[in-house]
């Protein structure tokens, strides 16, 4: 626990006031894309600093050290820094850590840091209070950005919202720590692993495929959203592509039957059943209900629907679904253990992957 000075309690209040009364700006335009390019330190491989990075606010940001005490505000970074070998150096993390299995499995010390709230109730008083040299927030939280730097605290503000997203911040997030050869291991296993799926994309029959989202079944992703990307690599075809909303959209069972996809895939998250869907009278006459193919995502690990770093392997396992000649189950057993093997350093068994 740390003591709050007084010193830091008026500065956060009369930050917070300048930007609750002004309004905060950037220090350059969200719209530039994450980057995440070193700009200096040419010095060889790892812990070379300072070392400056462009986040994904466009801002050029210095890392002066190598970081000690880490303050991740989002779960896709959390779970970062767990692959990155960085476990150890977080200080705080997003709320909710509890739902999100890999922290016990991987690093359960995580599960008793404090948390810094969410995106949309982040604890800017609380996160300074940890006294982080190094904060890592959702391009969401770029108020909160601002407000820290006024601190003199370093942040840098991340988007993975699609799979060159996720690979831009794995290698930002490595360049700050300096991790970056363990960031590229990273990189690398998920492009080896989607250089291999790319031979599914060819095949002339692919299954038309529905995802379910967490709420409801009735509840789907679009091509905007990242669980096209997913389905789309592992060699299936999105029946709600036609779809233009960014976020989870709203159906009825009229036009899922009008889809009448081959494969329902629930979302790992999911509160309803694949029992409850293929009980469901409305959906009786849905080929994937009638052929019993409905499949919920393995959900005792990680969120793989999301651009987290093991997110490949939610392709993968729709690949041993839709395609389990050319990508057999076993096949993903072992890449899911190889993953969290190298990166994680748990042992993964079949019960967990069920």
């Amino acid at each position: 626990m740390f003591t709050k000075s007084n010193r830091l309690i008026a500065l956060l209040l009369a930050v917070v006031l300048v930007l609750t009364g002004c309004g905060a700006t950037t220090a350059a335009s969200s719209s530039q894309a994450a980057s995440s390019a070193v700009q200096s330190s040419s010095q060889p491989a790892e812990a070379q600093f300072p070392v400056t990075v462009t986040d994904a606010l466009g801002r050029t940001v210095t890392i002066e050290a190598e970081p000690e005490r880490i303050v991740s505000g989002y779960y896709i970074t959390s779970s970062m820094l767990i692959a990155l070998g960085l476990k150890d150096k977080a200080v705080g993390i997003e709320a909710k850590a509890d739902t999100r299995p890999i922290y016990a499995l991987a690093a359960p010390d995580m599960l008793e840091l404090p948390n810094v709230g969410t995106a949309k109730e982040f604890d800017l008083e609380g996160c300074a209070a940890l006294e982080p040299n190094l904060v890592i927030l959702p391009v969401k939280l770029k108020d909160s950005a601002t407000a820290l730097e006024q601190l003199g605290i370093t942040v840098v503000a991340v988007n993975p919202e699609n799979v060159e997203q996720l690979y831009d911040t794995i290698e930002m997030i490595g360049a700050a720590t300096g991790t970056t050869e363990r960031a590229q291991k990273l990189i690398d296993f998920s492009k080896e692993r989607y250089t291999m799926l790319e031979e599914l994309a060819k095949l002339e029959e692919k299954p038309n495929v529905y995802l379910g989202g967490n709420a409801s079944l009735l509840s789907t992703a679009g091509a905007k959203m990242y669980q096209n990307s997913m389905i789309e690599a592992a060699g299936g075809v999105n029946v709600a592509a036609e779809l233009e909303d960014s976020y989870w959209a709203e159906v009825s069972y009229e036009q899922l039957l009008a889809w009448n996809p081959d494969v329902i895939v629930l979302a790992p998250g999911a509160t309803y059943t694949v029992a409850d869907v293929l009980a469901d009278p409305q959906l009786s006459g849905v080929k994937a209900v009638t052929n019993g193919a409905v499949y919920q995502m393995p959900q005792s690990i990680e969120a793989w629907d999301s651009p987290v770093p093991s997110t490949v392997l939610g392709s993968l396992w729709l690949a041993s679904v839709l395609h389990p000649q050319e990508y057999k189950p076993e096949q993903f057993v072992n890449d899911t253990a190889a993953y969290y093997d190298e990166f994680c350093g748990v042992s993964i068994n079949q019960s967990l992957l069920a």
